[in-house]
């Protein structure tokens, strides 16, 4: 059976028992780990049975593959961050701009005119920083897609304006000398009052019995929690040279209660932000 996920920490915690035969029942595995911009696009041929894609990807992946409710990434305080160099916003460096300031929660920063790089044009962080602009009336410059590991430097460097950053970036960016104007999830929670629908694990109608994997996934998320340190050699294989720390941080803050079971505010914060994304013309209208 193939599955797709990304080489995170949280991803690799979470199907360590599952990828390496440790839940009974569960069937050899063929993983490919690959970053969720890649799997959002990846999986349209259909070619993974079980696969962690972006909330956002939902809408043209749902007709071959079926939503599980268990095993993705949602919560709270973790979600999507717009940074910018050093303690202005991208106005404030523009000639005539008002003097530095940094901005952050869903505060009143603008990137109108400006040049924002993003993670992919399917992932929930893209769709995040969609409907805050829209709602804040503001109309970026350009939107250029970056691989995320060069985001910050980019930032950093002034090749872009402001960078959207996910992941273990909540705990590094100021390594880069960056500011975050708006916290992308702070903002979703306060307007929704919802956890914030980051990333998905689907399996695939044709292949897959969906409560029989589901049983397996969240099988693997219960020994994670049981024995953390059995992952901990696989987890740090795979953290792309992020520390052991920063590790920790992002294992704990992506892997929660919504890990084990979506639950009704789960399912009803996908439906918000794909409900909306739908009404803003963002995304093709989805049924969950």
């Amino acid at each position: 059976m193939k599955i797709a996920f990304s080489p995170c920490p949280n991803d690799t915690f979470v199907f360590h028992a599952l990828v390496h035969g440790l839940v009974p029942g569960a069937p050899e595995l063929d993983v490919t780990f690959a970053d969720v911009d890649v799997t959002n696009t990846a999986a349209l041929d259909g070619r993974f049975d079980l696969v962690k894609v972006s909330y956002a990807a939902l809408p043209w992946l749902l007709d071959q593959y079926e939503l599980l409710p268990c095993g993705g990434a949602l919560g709270r305080g973790c979600g999507p961050l717009l940074l910018t160099a050093g303690g202005e916003s991208p106005e404030d460096r523009r000639p005539g701009g008002p003097p530095g300031r940094a901005t952050s929660g869903a505060g009143r920063a603008d990137v109108t005119g400006a040049t924002v790089a993003v993670p992919g044009d399917r992932t929930t962080a893209y769709l995040l920083f969609r409907l805050w602009a829209e709602q804040t009336g503001q109309v970026p410059g350009r939107i250029e897609v970056v691989p995320f590991h060069e985001i910050m430097p980019g930032v950093a460097a002034g090749r872009y304006d402001a960078g959207l950053v996910i992941h273990e970036a909540r705990f590094t960016f100021g390594r880069y000398g960056l500011t975050s104007l708006v916290d992308l999830g702070e903002w979703w929670e306060t307007d929704t009052g919802l956890p914030i629908p980051l990333g998905a694990i689907l399996a695939k109608r044709s292949a897959v019995d969906a409560a029989t994997a589901t049983g397996w996934i969240r099988a693997s998320v219960r020994a994670a929690w049981a024995d953390p340190e059995a992952s901990r050699a696989y987890v740090l294989a795979h953290a792309q040279e992020m520390e052991p720390d920063v590790v920790d941080q992002h294992i704990k803050l992506y892997v929660n209660d919504f890990t084990e079971d979506l639950g009704p505010d789960g399912h009803a914060a996908a439906r918000a932000l794909l409900h909306r994304a739908a009404a803003a013309g963002l995304v093709p209208p989805v049924t969950l």
